[in-house]
């Protein structure tokens, strides 16, 4: 499996809804050996309880991955129990287009004082 890290920066807009979860519009710009685009939706909820809440969300990149051109959709599920949290996100199957067809992968966000990191790890099928 092949592996890439970089550097993104997201803008959440809040956005309208009758539920009581929130829901935010993703726009990202991604740098590094994956450079292009990100947008798509998130919806999260909090607890009562303080440290503990979720998030999900789809998101459809647009651009380049080490000089291949496409697009492939990404799915985000977030956990934080008491403090504890988890997330991952990894590539919608069959959602690879162009030159990114019948990638497959995972990604790991790392945020670091503010920063947005991602390590990306992906193959492509035979």
């Amino acid at each position: 499996m092949n592996k890439v890290e970089g550097s993104f920066e997201v803008n959440l807009e809040p956005a309208q809804d009758e539920i009581s979860a929130g829901r935010m519009l993703l726009d990202k710009t991604y740098s590094g050996s994956l450079s292009g685009t990100g947008k798509g939706q998130m919806l999260s909820m909090r607890s009562e309880v303080q440290g503990s809440a979720a998030y999900v969300a789809i998101e459809h990149f647009e651009g380049e991955l080490e000089g291949k051109k496409g697009s492939f959709s990404l799915y985000h599920r977030g956990l934080m129990d008491k403090g504890a949290s988890s997330l991952e996100v990894g590539i919608i199957p069959d959602s690879g287009q162009g030159e990114l067809k019948g990638i497959k992968g995972q990604m790991d966000i790392i945020i670091e004082q503010g920063k947005h990191f991602y390590v990306f790890e992906y193959t492509f099928e035979q």
